[in-house]
């Protein structure tokens, strides 16, 4: 199954597919590698090998321990590819699938080292552009931090921005993971360095959430939250961090913290935050659409099923990483129509969705209409009573003692003068 990727590097076996190519596990003339073959149809683009051939001075002059960094850039006939350290562990989506949601310590721990990465990447004009858990890598190789976390890089660095070429891309459209999206972006704005950090906020949001702060949900949906909607807070975590999370990710760019202000700021907090545990909240109500795709269930009462469960699961993208799961749900290049000014305007405004209490059921569920109506019959019932209960009292009022009828005055003459 080995293949020959240009003349120096040798691909021995798929370690998974993604949205924009496949991921091999390969061998160079500096040892093991990941190699990462982009699509066929990427790969016959002239306009996208141009553009490629163009980045590579910028990508292969990235070097920092919070990054993977990229060894080489191939094109050889229909091969085109990025040869990237290969990392040993697993990435930031398959922990948050395990574990759903990472205590306070450990998560701040990650977004710092990830903040680091993106430090030096912006301090050489390079942006990510694609910042999610899918693109951060677990070391497992190396020393524990805080937390217990294995170090963080950050992983696809150019690859957003290759294959957003205004070919493939026109004014119409945005390229991007709707749950990580900043509001210019969504606007048509061009990405800046910004963007990084609207995206890491969301993907620290989601670590001690364990769901992202305008996801859910139809993709238009979740585009006009990042424009009209405030984020909602989390009970449970010291208002330090809250206001940094709130900070970067206010919609105007220049409000949010640089990436190295962030990593030095998360680092500071982390002594306050040793061994606080998960925070225990749900996660917030389903958009409309979603809940009314929803079975209604025999017993309206009863917890979610294991197949509602799985439906709210997010599955992970591609690493560079050995066993790796196959594809994912949230592509790393989604391209979507830019909403128009009116669309945007006329979304709710206010918060985003805020999270439910533990076991609270979704409004529009089975659990939900069988609650509003057991609160109906309630109310039905004791709206018969009080009325009983006060016909009864009027009547009472009335009767006098014994229950007898007071005098009719009308048959009675009145005394008058001789």
């Amino acid at each position: 199954m080995a293949r020959k990727i240009g003349s120096r590097y040798t691909a021995h076996q798929i370690l998974g597919r993604g949205s924009a190519g496949t991921v091999w596990l390969g061998e160079g003339p500096e040892g093991p590698c990941a190699i990462k073959l982009l699509r066929e149809d990427l790969a016959s683009d002239q306009e996208l090998v141009g553009r490629f051939v163009q980045e590579r001075t910028a990508l292969l002059g990235l070097e920092h321990p919070n990054v993977v960094s990229v060894r080489d850039l191939v094109v050889d006939g229909n091969d085109l590819a990025l040869v990237m350290d290969l990392v040993r562990g697993t990435d930031l989506r398959t922990r948050l699938e395990r574990e759903r949601r990472l205590a306070p310590e450990s998560a701040v721990a990650i977004v710092a080292d990830v903040a680091d990465g993106l430090a030096a990447a912006h301090a050489s004009g390079v942006v990510h552009r694609d910042v999610k858990p899918e693109n951060v890598l677990l070391d497992m190789q190396g020393p524990l931090g805080p937390g217990g976390s294995h170090p963080a890089l950050l992983t696809d660095f150019g690859v957003a921005k290759l294959i957003d070429s205004p070919k493939r891309t026109r004014a119409t459209r945005i390229i991007g993971t709707p749950d990580y999206l900043a509001p210019e972006i969504v606007e048509g704005l061009p990405p800046r360095a910004a963007v990084d950090i609207y995206a890491l906020a969301t993907v620290l949001y989601e670590l001690l959430a364990g769901f992202t702060p305008f996801g859910g949900g139809h993709p238009g949906a979740v585009l006009r939250r990042h424009v009209t909607e405030t984020v909602v807070p989390l009970p449970g975590i010291p208002d330090e961090l809250w206001q940094l999370v709130v900070q970067c990710l206010a919609k105007a760019p220049a409000s949010r913290l640089r990436a190295s202000e962030l990593a030095a700021r998360l680092r500071e907090l982390l002594p306050m935050l040793a061994g606080m545990p998960p925070l225990d909240v749900d996660e917030p109500d389903a958009d409309t659409d979603a809940d009314a795709a929803e079975e209604p269930r025999e017993d309206p009462s009863a917890a979610p099923s294991a197949p509602d469960a799985e439906r709210i699961r997010r599955r992970g993208a591609v690493p560079l990483v050995p066993g790796a799961k196959p594809d994912s749900n949230r592509d790393t290049h989604t391209s979507m129509r830019v909403p128009a000014p009116d669309e945007l305007a006329g979304g709710a405004r206010g918060t985003a969705r805020a999270p439910r209490a533990t076991g609270a059921p979704r409004p529009g569920s089975a659990r939900h209409r069988a609650a509003a109506r057991r609160r109906r019959v309630t109310l039905g019932v004791a709206g018969v009573v009080l009325a009983a209960v006060l016909g009864l009292g009027a009547w009472w009022a009335t009767s006098g003692d014994g229950g007898s009828a007071p005098p009719d005055d009308s048959n009675h003459s009145t005394p008058t003068s001789p």
